[in-house]
C-alpha cells in the first residue's frame, strides 16, 4: 500500500504526462504537494522501489517513466490499474 504522499506524487506524474504531455519539474512537484524536495525525492525512490516508475537519471524528475499509473490493492483482490473501465471506481469503492 502506498503512503499518501507517494500516491499523490504518482497521480501528479500521471496527470502531467497525460494532460500536458510532459512530466513536472521538481519545483512544480514542491508546489503541488507542499513538500520539500528531499521528501519528494524519497517518495520517488519508494515509487521506483515498488516498480511504479523508472527513474534512471536521478537529478532530473523529467526523466521518469511511469510503469503503473495507479496503486494496486493485492489484499482485497482488487486492482485499480489502467485498462479497467471507469465504472469500477463507482461500483467498487
Amino acid at each position: 500500500m502506498l503512503a499518501d504522499i507517494d500516491r499523490k506524487i504518482l497521480r501528479i506524474l500521471y496527470n502531467y504526462s497525460s494532460g500536458r504531455h510532459r512530466l513536472p519539474t521538481m519545483e512544480e512537484l514542491t508546489i503541488k504537494t507542499g513538500k520539500a524536495a528531499k521528501d519528494i525525492t524519497r517518495s520517488l525512490i519508494r515509487l521506483e522501489d515498488q516498480l511504479y516508475i523508472i527513474w534512471d537519471n536521478k537529478p532530473f524528475v523529467e526523466s521518469i517513466r511511469i510503469l503503473q499509473s495507479r496503486e494496486q490493492h493485492g489484499e482485497r483482490g482488487q486492482s485499480v490499474t489502467a485498462g479497467h473501465n471507469n465504472t469500477d471506481y463507482w461500483t467498487e469503492y
